[in-house]
């Protein structure tokens, strides 16, 4: 073999292993960085109330179906719920009598809300979010209040955290019993 094709060779040899270092450097710091984000994002979805209720029983609720909406002065609510609530609402749960059945899921999403500055007319719009009302029918877990499970997890923007409400076990229950009834649900369904 000539000199200058050894050459040529060995200058192949040596960008090919500067290549492999120059790669192999990157994936080591995508992999560090992946790892770090995964040590410090906080997954909600591993929070639990003192009640039992876990954040992680409503997975996916970001995806559920619109059951209706509310305002207070302090914040606007989007009220959701999972298939097994919808299809118990398009039963005609709770106005036929009956409960709602076991798994039934409903999510309470409140925002502070804000006055819109691009809408051509007066309109509130959610601003920050703040925290998650849940429910959840689960008889056997919940006797004590209707079989319902009730949690708060209150956001704060400042962190981007998710923390577990404080409150007494059954305070979303007291809240409720005026809607016993109705199997403690104060929203109806909006059929659209």
């Amino acid at each position: 073999m000539s000199t200058v094709l050894r050459m040529r060779k060995r200058k192949v040899t040596v960008a090919m292993a500067a290549t492999g270092v120059v790669v192999a450097a990157v994936l080591a710091v995508l992999g560090a960085t992946v790892i770090y984000a995964q040590e410090h994002a906080q997954d909600k979805y591993l929070l639990k109330t003192s009640s039992g209720v876990a954040f992680a029983d409503f997975k996916g609720y970001e995806d559920w179906s619109v059951v209706s909406s509310a305002r207070t002065d302090e914040v606007l609510k989007v009220i959701v719920a999972n298939p097994v609530m919808i299809n118990a609402y398009k039963a005609g749960i709770p106005g036929n009598g009956q409960p709602f059945p076991e798994g039934a899921k409903i999510a309470k999403l409140q925002w502070k809300p804000k006055k819109s500055t691009e809408a051509p007319f007066v309109v509130d719009v959610p601003d920050e979010f703040k925290q998650a009302f849940l429910m959840e029918k689960d008889s056997a877990r919940f006797p004590k209040t209707g079989g319902w499970g009730y949690a708060v997890f209150n956001y704060d923007a400042a962190s981007d955290k998710f923390s577990a409400d404080p409150s007494p076990v059954d305070c979303g229950h007291q809240c409720h019993v005026a809607v016993k009834a109705k199997d403690y649900i104060f929203h109806p369904y909006q059929k659209r």
